[in-house]
């Protein structure tokens, strides 16, 4: 399994997410997209991350970007996530793998993910990955990005 790569179509998905509804990359085209992949819910590292992304929202948005985080819990893990730190964008719930396995960031043992996040541009386009993200300052890293790439 190979990662994708800047420049490439970010592969389109079709997921639950933590209310259990649909969710469809393509629903955000013309929006600029932080995908980010984490291990699992309520773990130090990943909650340290979720909060970051909660905690600079309003910097995010001022940048018309919309973040999705993924992770391979199962929908009820991703709503008690979201709920207990009060996050406030959507969690895919990638039970099945099938997401994680399209962007190539399932860890060899296939038991989660690996911490990997993706710049989608509004027509999506990979412009940027980060990968063996460390968590902190990892926000501000791609609001660096963000403004250098001007999307």
């Amino acid at each position: 399994m190979t990662m994708l790569q800047v420049g490439q179509e970010a592969p389109e998905f079709v997921g639950t997410t933590d209310e259990n509804s649909e969710f469809t990359l393509s629903d955000l085209r013309g929006h600029v997209v932080v995908l980010y992949f984490y291990p699992r819910a309520h773990t130090p590292g990943c909650i340290k991350e979720a909060c970051s992304f909660r905690d600079n929202m309003m910097r995010l948005v001022g940048l018309g970007v919309k973040v999705v985080g993924v992770s391979v819990d199962s929908v009820k893990r991703q709503a008690s996530f979201k709920a207990k730190y009060n996050l406030d964008f959507p969690l895919i719930a990638d039970e099945d793998k099938t997401v994680t396995s399209s962007y190539g960031v399932l860890k060899p043992n296939g038991k989660s993910a690996l911490r990997v996040t993706f710049l989608i541009d509004r027509e999506g386009i990979i412009r940027h990955i980060w990968e063996k993200v460390k968590v902190t300052g990892h926000v501000d890293q791609i609001i660096e990005v963000l403004k250098e790439l001007k999307l």
